[in-house]
């Protein structure tokens, strides 16, 4: 049997433009995408933490180092620019392999620098 499993995770990126001309997708700044191991073509799920919208797209790789993450064409109608997405990858892993996996998640900063690199969500904070 294989689960779906969280892959690598881009959390509270800033939006630096919604592109609704373009033929769609999402543009990732290249040295993200090798951080949390995703690569251009795959498929994503984006969640806006402004307005809850949730969408999936495919991953196109932006300039190396410019902190580009832009969302294209019908999905540009679902963000705006400055709101704080969460972008996540998946994959197939045999049940046996459950117990090994790590994802990578990397905690992004107000301009789209990776500030630190998880191998797994952090903890729920209670208040």
């Amino acid at each position: 049997m294989f689960r779906t499993m969280m892959s690598g995770k881009i959390h509270r990126a800033r939006v630096t433009e919604a592109n609704l001309n373009y033929v769609g997708s999402i543009t990732i700044d290249e040295e993200i995408l090798d951080a949390v191991g995703m690569v251009a073509n795959e498929k994503v799920q984006v969640v806006n933490n402004n307005n809850g919208e949730r969408l999936e797209t495919y991953i196109i790789p932006g300039k190396r180092g410019s902190g580009v993450i832009c969302l294209n064409g019908a999905a540009a109608r679902k963000v705006q620019e400055g709101d704080i997405v969460i972008i996540v990858s998946y994959k197939l892993i045999g049940e046996e392999h459950i117990t090994r996996h790590v994802p990578k998640v990397a905690i992004m900063d107000e301009n789209n620098t990776i500030v630190e690199m998880l191998g797994t969500e952090p903890e729920a904070t209670i208040f």
